[in-house]
């Protein structure tokens, strides 16, 4: 394969809907630019893009695959990315890479969720878009309702660049407003010729449409469109890859990627109107703010934005050159923590297609094997500031937690190292070792991303792994003062345990005056891990309790408050005042005294009129207005307290406070109610008192907990 210049390189992403035909349509890509002789299919499970296992097993896209067309003497490098919401952390790290995102649109069905979620981030990361309405050879395919949806959910932007002759079941044909041509596609070739009559005003008006909206991009273009009142062809092929670029216009385009009716057209528009990676209108910029300019001639830097592993080549890394070039044998240093690495390979890849190439340009997107210690995010570079790096992908946040355990405790560990592997590979995922909840706990994206760690640990680690709901961080803590005292006391021959303590427990507030029934000695305030604080009073009066005996109850009393008398959860805001206690001369010691602290410590908790508090979160649900309703009603059946709303366009965003512990598998229940359009966020908010009746099921589901134990 010949070594591609900047200049000669396109990259895109192709997103949009499950449904919509992406997988055929990177089949279609890869057939017109001769990378594959045969064009496989879905049903057949022989396409280059959906090759894996799950995929094949499943019939849909699990990750993103690279590959590539050349077309026109340039190389389109193409990140087929999956369409359900669930794998959205490939969506945001392919949009990292690309120039622009073509966003495919089924025909028959018009705006679905994953056209939706590629047009959120597009906003958000400034990823240019190009439509295209696909499947127009199905029987239910409506081209005019399906651009009416575009219109109406992403504005005047979007614009027709194409629109069908005969759509359904015997399409083959389009008008091509660019080429302002009728274009036929049978047996894979395509015959140009007029526009017929019938059309030509339908055309036009179009036409006019285009080139208004497109000499909008350059001020230059719009005062000749001023003078002439129309644009010449390479000024509107000029005006089109400014406005694309700036994402001041959407073009809609036609096609059966099925069929490979209209695929061919598209590679051409890409070629066209898709800047080089080098003469996009925006570089990327380093953290330290140097400007990556997709330039050969500069220092290496690549960025690695997707790892994976393969069955006969072990870890692959994903690579964007920023700058410089990529050679095989080169060294180069990982920016994230200078360790040195040497490039062994580079791969171009086709899917599970992969061929090996000397060296890659600025601007390409390539593979490399067997890095010693790269992960997704790292740099590898070559410059002088070898700490400078790429702005890592920024992953979306897990909105669906379970905690895991293995069924044979023997796979513990085997376990635990899949977790980890899996994460790496999929930065979408969090892995979080509680201390306070000793579980384990995984973030993920939804059920159906849950299902496939599933599928995974079924069918390639052959593991039996229970998943379950996460324990709530409960926080204990009291409501009144209380005195309570305990003598701990044991003799088994030889020296035996002596400890009284007698204490005053109270709770904390900001500003509290100190008790006066007991003269306090020392004070000492703890900060604590989980949250509130300890104050502890020494009251001590002649010597009762000896100083060197007083960290011991406190230590005690911190076990206690590590795993509260109520429920075994943190306690919080306590004061602890210790007035009086008990020694003996020679069974006293520091043993004895830390268990009659802890002891005395949990019966003075019981009898301070103790509550338990549960973690209330920031909820801010953004559905379709339709479903608002719906919504609103299940939050409430969760506890939540609706804060207020605000509208944007067709979605209406619900501000709530709801307790964690009615949000487990919310995002299932929010995706049925909103038909998977909906989306929320879940930021902590504060700790508040559960209801009565919440509390008294608490108590007893651990009573009967700690029964089973014992």
């Amino acid at each position: 394969m010949k070594i591609y210049q900047t200049s000669d390189i396109r990259n895109i992403a192709l997103v949009g809907g499950a449904k919509s035909g992406k997988t055929t349509m990177a089949e279609a890509m890869a057939f017109n630019g001769g990378v594959i002789n045969r064009r496989g299919t879905i049903e057949d499970k022989n396409t280059i893009s959906d090759y894996r296992d799950i995929e094949i097993d499943r019939r849909n896209s699990v990750m993103t695959t690279p590959l590539y067309s050349e077309f026109g003497g340039k190389k389109i490098n193409i990140l087929d990315v999956p369409g359900f919401a669930d794998f959205q952390g490939e969506l945001v790290a392919a949009y990292n890479v690309v120039e622009a995102a073509v966003v495919v649109v089924n025909a028959q069905s018009g705006i679905e969720v994953g056209t939706e979620i590629a047009y959120r981030y597009s906003q958000k990361l400034g990823t240019p878009m190009i439509f295209t309405v696909n499947h127009l050879d199905a029987e239910k395919a409506n081209f005019d309702d399906c651009v009416n949806q575009l219109k109406d959910y992403f504005g005047a932007k979007c614009t027709i660049l194409q629109f069908p002759v005969n759509q359904g079941l015997g399409f083959n044909s389009v008008v091509d407003i660019v080429l302002n041509k009728q274009l036929t596609f049978k047996d894979g070739k395509c015959e140009m010729s007029d526009i017929p009559a019938e059309f030509a005003d339908k055309a036009e008006e179009l036409r006019m449409a285009l080139v208004e909206e497109a000499a909008a991009a350059d001020d230059a273009l719009m005062e000749k469109y001023f003078e002439d009142g129309d644009l010449s062809h390479e000024d509107l092929s000029k005006a089109l890859r400014l406005a694309i670029d700036k994402r001041d216009l959407y073009p809609i385009l036609c096609t059966s990627a099925k069929e490979n009716m209209g695929v061919a057209r598209l590679l051409e528009f890409i070629v066209d109107n898709v800047p080089a990676p080098n003469a996009v209108e925006e570089n990327k910029k380093t953290i330290a703010g140097k400007e990556l300019k997709n330039d050969s001639a500069n220092p290496t830097v690549a960025f690695v934005f997707k790892a994976a592993k393969d069955q006969h080549l072990g870890e692959i890394s994903y690579i964007r050159i920023y700058d410089g070039e990529l050679a095989e044998a080169q060294d180069v240093v990982n920016s994230c923590n200078q360790s040195k690495e040497r490039i062994s390979q580079i791969l171009v890849c086709a899917g599970k297609n992969r061929q090996r190439v000397e060296k890659a340009c600025a601007g390409d997107i390539v593979a490399t094997i067997k890095l010693k210690d790269v992960k997704t995010c790292h740099t590898l570079t070559t410059a002088k500031n070898t700490d400078d790096q790429v702005p890592a992908i920024e992953f979306p946040t897990p909105i669906y937690t379970v905690a895991f355990k293995a069924v044979n405790s023997n796979d513990d560990e085997k376990v635990g190292a899949a977790m980890n592997d899996l994460v790496a590979t999929d930065r979408s995922l969090t892995l979080t070792n509680s201390r306070e909840l000793r579980q384990t706990i995984l973030g993920c994206q939804g059920e159906l991303h849950l299902n496939t760690l599933k599928w995974y640990f079924e069918n390639v680690y052959k593991l039996e792994v229970n998943f379950f709901a996460p324990k709530v961080p409960y926080r204990e803590t009291i409501t009144k003062s209380a005195e309570a005292m305990y003598r701990h006391k044991k003799q088994s021959g030889g020296s035996g345990q002596f400890g009284e303590v007698h204490m005053l427990i109270e709770p904390y507030f900001e500003g509290m005056p100190n008790q006066t029934k007991y003269p306090i000695r020392g004070t000492d305030v703890y900060e604590l891990d989980w949250g509130g604080k300890l104050i502890f009073n020494n009251c001590i009066v002649g010597g009762s309790i000896d100083a060197r005996f007083m960290p011991a109850i406190l230590k005690g009393i911190m076990e206690k408050m590590e795993q509260g008398p109520l429920t075994g959860s943190y306690a919080r805001d306590i004061v602890v005042n210790i007035y009086d206690g008990k020694m003996h001369p020679v069974d006293s010691n520091e043993t004895a005294f830390k268990i009659a602290g802890r002891t005395a410590f949990k019966e003075a908790f019981k009898q301070a009129s103790p509550k338990i508090m549960e973690p209330i979160y920031d909820v801010a649900v953004t559905v379709p207005t339709e479903s608002m309703g719906g919504v609103m009603t299940d939050l409430q059946g969760r506890r939540a307290i609706v804060m207020g709303m605000d509208a944007e366009g067709k979605y209406t965003t619900l501000r709530a406070k709801a307790p964690l512990a009615e949000m487990n598998r919310y995002s299932t229940s929010l995706s049925s109610l909103t038909s998977g359009r909906g989306t929320y966020t879940m930021t902590y908010a504060e700790y508040q008192q559960v209801p009565t009746d919440v509390q008294q099921a608490l108590l007893k589901a651990y009573e009967e907990q700690q029964t089973e134990e014992d």
